[in-house]
């Protein structure tokens, strides 16, 4: 009994010093959570683009999670599309986002898969395989997603491949809204039906929408629930192209001017 009293009455004691030691590392971490970028929100914004000179231009401005590429952007910006090169490009992205997004390449399951494992190798905690949302490019999607690579399926142009995503479980689906416009579908209702989908099925996936002409579309498709974007330099430079914000900003530099003298 007495032994049983003495225990005890050390509880509080311990629990005291645990408090004591641990708080302020708990203050400190809970701080640091709340002033983290991370934590403003849900969104993700990617740069669509593998011009270094676009990055150091436009990822300072602090609004972009991460950077996207593919062939397409690669041969745009005359970046070598081999396994070497998105290497590199990849290792000079990680310096200033968190995530790169990289495309594998290959008319097969196989193929696209191999290429796949090989593009992400050097950090699967941050590259994410982009795969078209074709038969043989989900294939090598659910095979790299089961290796632990985290996939976009791309290419998207129908609500209907929701379904496929979710399904397979990809971390992203690339609707191009844009090119559903140009094809005379309705891009902005089919991907806030994508979003819906993945939304219904419980699903974990993002419906990351990509081929954005314009700012105005983004703000749409977000007040619908949509919260991952990637968009052009272009487009990331028009959301500071308000007249009205830059007249205003300057007008405050004069004032403050004019009352430092």
């Amino acid at each position: 009994m007495h032994a049983h009293t003495n225990t005890m009455c050390g509880r509080p004691i311990l629990l005291f010093a645990l408090l004591v030691v641990g708080l302020p590392s708990l203050i400190n971490a809970f701080s640091s959570t709340i002033l983290s970028p991370m934590a403003r929100g849900e969104s993700r914004f990617f740069l669509d683009t593998a011009s270094t000179k676009e990055w150091n231009e436009l990822i300072p401005l602090g609004i972009s999670h991460g950077i996207t590429t593919n062939p397409t952007i690669l041969e745009k910006c005359g970046v070598s599309c081999t396994v070497e090169s998105i290497h590199e490009l990849a290792a000079t992205a990680l310096d200033i986002v968190d995530e790169f997004l990289c495309q594998a390449w290959g008319s097969t399951a196989d193929e696209m898969y191999s290429i796949g494992m090989e593009l992400s190798a050097p950090d699967r905690e941050r590259i994410v395989i982009k795969c078209p949302v074709t038969a043989e490019g989900t294939k090598a999607a659910s095979r790299l997603v089961n290796k632990g690579v985290r996939v976009c399926l791309t290419a998207c142009y129908n609500s209907n491949q929701a379904l496929i995503a979710a399904s397979c479980g990809t971390e992203y689906l690339a609707p191009y809204l844009g090119r559903m416009t140009d094809a005379g579908r309705d891009g902005l209702l089919e991907c806030q039906k994508m979003q819906d989908v993945v939304d219904g099925m419980g699903s974990a996936t993002r419906i990351m929408v990509a081929s954005i002409r314009d700012a105005d579309d983004m703000a749409t498709l977000a007040a619908g629930g949509c919260d991952t974007f990637t968009f052009s330099p272009d487009c990331a430079r028009s959301l500071f192209s308000d007249a009205l914000t830059n007249s205003a900003a300057a007008d405050f530099e004069e004032a403050a001017k004019r009352g430092g003298k």
